[in-house]
């Protein structure tokens, strides 16, 4: 099962409020799109067409196997009517029956020869009789008879070895030739076997795939039986990095299945930053890979894989995976905030769903030891901002928050949601709960959560 979709929702949730992301998301789509060359498929085309990819793949393996099956079959077919009919390479049969025709003759030969020595043995034994008037040259003629009789009987003898041999050697050649052709059935067997079973494991996947549901946005429920924790410094220096831990917990009395975690981080705005439609949220982000026990390899997210692969959590099982997260040289100081969320799919009841609460772990961005702070670079399109007197400078963050005493402020960690109202008092403007709503949804791919298995043939045949 494969998870395709990012958590952006649940992000948007964790930073503002979703009625406000999601009615002012078309402006984050619509209003600067990408050049012809360069600009991507909206995320449900682009997951239609994934899936039905999917679908012709496993369809296709389908059909090989199939096509595999039928003609080992009709290899093996061919094969045993050649035994049955004795079917081998020509020469073998000529030389079988040949022999066989010269054996046939050489023991008729010889018993031919035999039986003539017996007559030439007869006739001189009588001659020799007491009281025979044979005459000394008739005894002489007698004998000579035999000695040729002999002869015969030897020559017979040896043609009919030779014809033996002959004959031995080449029912043992077409034995050879039939049971080469047993042999190749054995082999064509196995094949077979090897073929029924890729058909079945092809069948079972097609079968999946057609059947499994597909968890669209508005089916996909919170689900308090998966938890996010997200811990780790309360500070970044440009130009390193740092590890943050991240446990994904399956607190339900069943087992989820194709558990997914995601996670992703950015750099905040500055108080007064102006935050609208054209805002650069991808210059904002931190670059993070994860680690885990399985995959000791520090990993990077990219759009092909988007996602950690949990797998099967049983009740009460957890996965731990290390995140670390890479602040570049030259990325200005300020905070920074890492977020991780996660779903599942149980293959029981066919039931999915994601994290309740999104976990949150805020950082401050420190300059190198010996550098001065790196401003925030002004964009080209856009005046600097006059530099605020003594009597006019930007308030100083505050810790109040509009109703979530739970959430973390600075550093450390948080599971917990922030309230349907606004972020704690930043200085920003009035925009900046949206525009972090659509940071939150870059950083992690952008998009539903969606459980894309099955394919959309209608839409995409």
């Amino acid at each position: 099962m494969k998870i395709r979709r990012i958590l952006a929702t649940a992000v948007a949730a964790a930073v503002t409020t979703p009625v406000v992301f999601l009615s002012a998301a078309p402006a984050f789509a619509d209003t600067k799109p990408s050049p012809a060359s360069t600009q991507k498929p909206a995320s449900d085309e682009d997951s239609d067409g994934d899936d039905f990819a999917e679908y012709e793949k496993l369809v296709a393996a389908v059909e090989a196997a199939e096509a595999k099956i039928k003609d080992l079959k009709a290899q093996r077919k061919a094969v045993v009517k050649d035994i049955d009919d004795e079917n081998v390479d020509e020469a073998l049969k000529t030389e079988k029956t040949a022999a066989k025709a010269a054996a046939e003759a050489a023991k008729t030969a010889k018993a031919t020869a035999d039986a003539a020595l017996v007559t030439a043995e007869e006739a001189l034994a009588k001659l020799k009789e007491t009281g025979s008037t044979a005459t000394p040259e008739e005894i002489a003629t007698a004998e000579q008879a035999v000695t040729a009789a002999k002869t015969a009987v030897e020559a017979a003898g040896a043609t009919k070895t030779a014809a033996d041999l002959r004959l031995k050697n080449a029912n043992t050649a077409f034995v050879d030739a039939i049971v080469a052709l047993s042999q190749k059935v054995g082999l064509i067997d196995a094949d077979l076997a090897v073929a029924e079973q890729e058909l079945i494991e092809a069948e079972d996947a097609l079968e999946e795939f057609e059947e499994g549901e597909i968890c669209e946005e508005e089916e996909m429920e919170k689900d308090p039986s998966l938890k996010v924790a997200l811990t780790g410094p309360e500070a970044i220096t440009v130009g390193t990095s740092a590890v943050f831990s991240l446990r994904i917990t399956n607190t339900s009395d069943k087992t989820l299945e194709a558990v997914q975690a995601y996670a992703g981080a950015l750099q905040l705005p500055e108080p007064g930053d102006l935050i609208d439609d054209e805002t650069d949220w991808e210059s904002q982000l931190i670059q993070v890979e994860w680690s885990s026990a399985d995959n000791l390899e520090w990993t990077e997210f990219t759009e092909k894989s988007d996602a950690i692969e949990v797998g099967k959590l049983v009740k009460g099982g957890s996965a731990d995976v290390k995140l670390r997260l890479t602040v570049e040289e030259d990325a200005p100081v300020g905070k920074g905030v890492a977020f991780a969320g996660g779903a599942y799919e149980t293959n029981a009841d066919d039931a999915c769903g994601m994290v309740e609460d999104v976990a949150t772990a805020h950082f401050d961005i420190l300059a190198a030891k010996g550098d001065k702070p790196s401003p925030k670079p002004t964009p080209a399109t856009e005046s600097p901002e006059p530099t605020p007197s003594a009597t006019t400078s930007t308030p100083e963050p505050t810790a109040t928050s509009t109703g979530n005493g739970n959430t973390t402020q600075q550093g450390g960690s948080s599971n917990t949601a922030v309230n349907n109202g606004a972020l704690a008092a930043t200085g920003a403007n009035d925009t900046l709960p949206l525009g972090l709503a659509a940071a939150g949804a870059v950083a992690l791919g952008a998009g539903a959560l969606v459980f894309a298995r099955r394919r959309k043939a209608g839409a995409n045949a």
